[in-house]
């Protein structure tokens, strides 16, 4: 019987969640990646808010239901999506196949919610998340003050209604090695695919 395993790799920006995701990429059978990143809308379709910044932070500047209709593909036909995003099948692990959905606004968009089988959740403290920010380069740079004044309210907002809506989450220490993080997820979900199988 084909097994179809859905991972949440989410959390705040520059958390790890990328590195993470491209570490358990080469590892898990017949494994996917879909990054949130990838749906952000065109730039002169993201609107200003009453904060005077542009509002990349919210879910309102992805294109969500591209995003859905993606992680559809995939759930209908596993083989056919890997095949055509290069993704080669491994003989001896046919009947599994794992989807990695990575970004930072996962868990706020209710039609995505319920196809997760695990949902993990990075976070890393305010002064760190803001050190790492600053020594990221962005297609679009960040304007002086956008971290204090939209990117981590934004996140604190989400991140409350997530859990205001009792969306279940494992947190992630994002200040803990790559190996450890690494090797914690991995191995949780090693052992659920076992149980599922």
């Amino acid at each position: 019987m084909e097994m179809k395993y859905i991972v949440g790799i989410g959390g705040m920006t520059n958390s790890g969640k990328t590195t993470l995701t491209n570490s358990l990429l080469k590892v898990l059978p017949n494994c996917c990646v879909i990054h949130q990143d990838d749906f952000f809308k065109p730039q002169d379709q993201i609107a200003i808010g009453e904060d005077g910044f542009k509002q990349w932070d919210v879910l309102e500047s992805l294109d969500m239901e591209a995003m859905l209709s993606t992680v559809q593909a995939w759930v209908s036909n596993p083989r056919k999506f890997a095949r055509a995003h290069g993704v080669s099948i491994q003989p001896n692990t046919l009947d599994t196949h794992v989807l990695i959905l990575e970004g930072f606004l996962l868990y706020s968009y209710k039609p995505l919610v319920d196809f997760y089988s695990q949902r993990y959740f990075l976070t890393v403290p305010y002064e760190e998340c803001k050190r790492r920010r600053s020594t990221r380069s962005y297609k679009v740079p960040d304007p002086p003050g956008l971290f204090d004044g939209h990117v981590w309210p934004m996140y604190q907002k989400y991140k409350q209604e997530m859990e205001a809506n009792g969306v279940e989450v494992v947190y992630l220490d994002g200040m803990k090695s790559r190996e450890e993080l690494f090797h914690q997820v991995l191995e949780d979900i090693q052992n659920s695919l076992l149980n599922h199988s």
